[in-house]
């Protein structure tokens, strides 16, 4: 499995989700473009869903991070990857088989990551770690953009790197949630190398400038 060195993946959880196709188009210089999937019940929000992102599928170049929020995601996460999306993150608190839905997603096509809340422990997941391209570790508490980061977790992303390298594996380690000029730095010697920005890019008045400028500040 191939690590991804460094990669900056914008949401547009604070884009203007009316004109998603147009606003995604606003972040050329993204590696990939992160989409939240929620649905009421897992995180207390509401956004999109399927239909949604295989309508854009078609009609976004940029490689699609697809982050679901969402419950029974043994259910919904393969539909995202025979969409054509490039990679499929759920959350460990929402799935009964993850060693069998990463396996399933993999077949698909799609990479396959592990989501994990800020109280949700890495280390029961150590042995499974080989399984996914990617480990995301929320930096907020899921749900609502421009929530302030939690430094708690910076210790975290820590052991999740040193349980990688322990285990030979170079996985990704991605992190969302107040991610930003402030903050990046410190996620980077954590051991992060996947960057969700979604306030910090989108509120900016020129969202691919800031793209470049997260991407300098970690290059």
């Amino acid at each position: 499995m191939a690590v991804v060195e460094m990669a900056i993946t914008p949401s547009v959880l604070n884009a203007d989700l009316g004109r998603l196709a147009a606003e995604i188009a606003r972040i050329p210089s993204a590696d990939a473009v992160h989409l939240d999937v929620m649905d009421n019940h897992f995180v207390p929000n509401l956004t999109f869903g399927l239909p949604t992102v295989a309508s854009l599928r078609g009609s976004v170049s940029l490689p699609m991070d697809i982050h679901l929020m969402i419950e029974d995601a043994d259910r919904w996460a393969p539909a995202y990857a025979e969409a054509g999306c490039e990679s499929v993150t759920f959350h460990a608190e929402a799935c009964a088989a993850p060693v069998r839905l990463a396996r399933g997603l993999r077949a698909s096509g799609a990479r396959a990551c592990l989501a994990l809340k800020p109280a949700t422990p890495v280390e029961p997941y150590a042995d499974l770690l080989g399984e996914f391209d990617q480990l995301l570790i929320m930096t907020v508490e899921p749900g609502f953009g421009g929530q302030p980061f939690l430094d708690v977790c910076l210790p975290k992303i820590a052991r999740a790197r040193a349980l990688a390298r322990a285990a030979g594996l170079e996985i990704a380690i991605q992190v969302d949630g107040g991610v930003g000029e402030e903050t990046i730095g410190r996620c980077a010697e954590a051991g992060a190398n996947v960057f969700v920005a979604g306030s910090a890019v989108f509120r900016d008045p020129d969202p691919d400038a800031m793209v470049r400028r997260l991407r300098a500040l970690v290059a």
